[in-house]
């Protein structure tokens, strides 16, 4: 074993005697297996047993991308049991057969809790520890009963959450989010949007009654056990179908995939200009291997057929059996004394909102630029002879702002194009939806980065309360520019006259050297 692996080995094994936890390394690493390959194949199987990961690495043996550090992508999400789960899917039998498949086939029932997010391998077991302490700590307060109703739309038919509970529910998820980030070191959001359990979504219009009809006979107050799952899916195939194997395939080519019945198989159905008629390039999620498969042999199913349940905390029965062992679920848990739970409020639950992303930095491409659709010619064809602009396409900004040097100087420095304006305007009403708290905004001097900026921060209604603070050091020179003359770019005076909120008190870090390094040139006023 390498010094490198012992040691990464060293350090979780002591975490995990640390805590008393029997570890699963120990019979891969007597094996022979790195310890890098082990921890890997322990989050790809759910951590259950040794024997299970090491099937996985024997099957593994000719990935290609076995010792890529690739990580699992995890997600946590709040589930159904019981009779309540037995009509959902039986819903989810009737309304794919009358009425075809749609996107709510593709995922078992359930309440997202949180977006997927990653982790490293080596941190998989802290996040079953997050699980348990969240589970915990809400065991006092979380609903013995979650009220749904129904609601339906031209292409979404589900139940939501009523209020009360959802905000219960949500403070969980912040809670599980806290620990993670505290334990595993993950960078989890939590769901603060409208909490729903989807029945039929992107649908055929003419099949919205139907769907109705058939979401009536789920009556939401059926008995259920409600049980969080923690769940885990390749991340590189995200976006691909997953086909399953019906019948077993001996490969005749060396580039051609072997098949056994239940083989899970992920195609990307926008790189298939390979394959011949009948046939798709796919990797197998058995084996890890790429090639050549025939598409007769396998049939669609839906992608949470491939991922892989870890941990689950079911909340009733997590309080039964509290209550049974220690008499007072709200005095003692686990053994331990603890004082009664505190009464929620959506105040902590702000609180903890805000403790998760007080650290958080978004990073926000300009939207799309003139000179991108139209070619470097651009400014010719939108200017007169005599130097002044004209709107040649509705793509073309209505207007141009006021320049030192005149027209001459968009060359270097284009403008936003009307598409890019809108999807400027898109980005702010996305993160006005969101909820987030935006407390300062950094732009690079380039006009199509401040234009972005101040679109975004108009549809968050911030665009006269936020200055916008013009940063040179996030320029980008690298690509773009590299092969032109250096740009003329606005001053802070001219975008302050183009009536863009600019700061004239923000100095930036490479001030400190300008005499020196000659980054402002004082004949132009320009940045560079």
């Amino acid at each position: 074993m390498a010094a490198g692996e012992t040691q990464v080995y060293a350090k979780v094994n002591s975490k995990l005697k640390g805590r008393s936890t029997t570890s699963l390394l120990d019979p891969l690493l007597g094996m022979g297996f790195p310890a890098h390959t082990a921890l890997k194949a322990l989050a790809a199987t759910g951590r259950k047993t040794a024997e299970e990961a090491a099937e996985w690495l024997h099957c593994h043996c000719n990935d290609p991308s076995l010792d890529d550090p690739i990580p699992q992508e995890y997600a946590l999400f709040l589930c159904p049991t019981g009779p309540l789960l037995e009509k959902l899917q039986e819903f989810w039998r009737e309304s794919k057969r009358q009425c075809t498949k749609n996107r709510a086939h593709e995922v078992f029932p359930h309440i997202t809790l949180c977006d997927f997010f990653t982790c490293e391998d080596q941190k998989v077991e802290y996040l079953y520890e997050a699980l348990k302490r969240a589970g915990d700590r809400m065991l006092g307060s979380f609903p013995s009963v979650v009220p749904l109703v129904l609601h339906s739309s031209i292409s979404y038919l589900g139940f939501f959450v009523t209020d009360s509970h959802a905000d219960v529910i949500r403070e969980f998820a912040m809670m599980f989010a806290t620990e993670a980030a505290v334990l595993a070191d993950c960078t989890v959001k939590p769901c603060t949007k409208q909490l729903h359990l989807t029945l039929a979504h992107k649908f055929y219009p003419h099949h919205q009654r139907t769907l109705e009809q058939l979401a009536r006979a789920v009556h939401p107050g059926l008995s259920c056990q409600w049980t969080a799952m923690l769940y885990s899916r390749d991340m590189r195939f995200v976006h691909y179908q997953t086909l399953r194997a019906l019948f077993q395939y001996k490969p005749q080519n060396m580039d051609e995939l072997p098949l056994t019945p239940g083989d899970h198989l992920f195609v990307d159905p926008t790189q298939q200009e390979e394959a011949s008629e009948g046939w798709v390039i796919g990797v197998s999620q058995r084996t890890g291997c790429r090639g050549f498969l025939p598409e007769n042999y396998t049939e669609r199913v839906r992608e949470c057929d491939t991922w892989v349940k870890h941990r689950m905390y079911t909340f009733s029965l997590a309080v039964d059996l509290n209550s049974r062992k220690d008499g007072d679920v709200s005095s003692r848990r686990n053994g331990e004394v603890h004082p009664p739970p505190r009464p929620r409020s959506m105040g902590s639950v702000q609180a903890l909102q805000g403790a998760i992303l007080r650290k958080s930095v978004l990073v926000v491409r300009h939207g799309e630029r003139v000179d991108q659709i139209f070619g470097k010619s651009w400014l010719q064809q939108c200017s007169t002879p005599d130097g002044k602009y004209y709107r040649p396409d509705l793509n073309f900004p209505c207007s141009l702002p006021r320049r030192g040097n005149g027209i001459k100087d968009f060359e270097n420095d284009p403008p936003l194009s009307s598409c890019g304006i809108f999807q400027s305007r898109t980005a702010g009403e996305a993160l006005l939806s969101s909820g987030i708290q935006i407390t300062s905004v950094f732009t690079s001097p380039a006009l199509r980065c401040v234009q972005t900026a101040k679109h975004i921060l108009e549809e968050l209604k911030l665009e006269k309360k936020m200055k916008i603070k013009v940063e040179p050091g996030i320029y980008e020179w690298t690509k773009w520019e590299a092969s032109k003359t250096t740009p003329t770019l606005m001053t802070l005076d001219e975008l302050k006259e183009a009536n863009f909120n600019v700061s004239t008190d923000y100095r930036s870090p490479l001030w400190e050297c300008a005499s020196a390094k000659k980054i402002r040139r004082e004949d132009s006023g320009s940045w560079w």
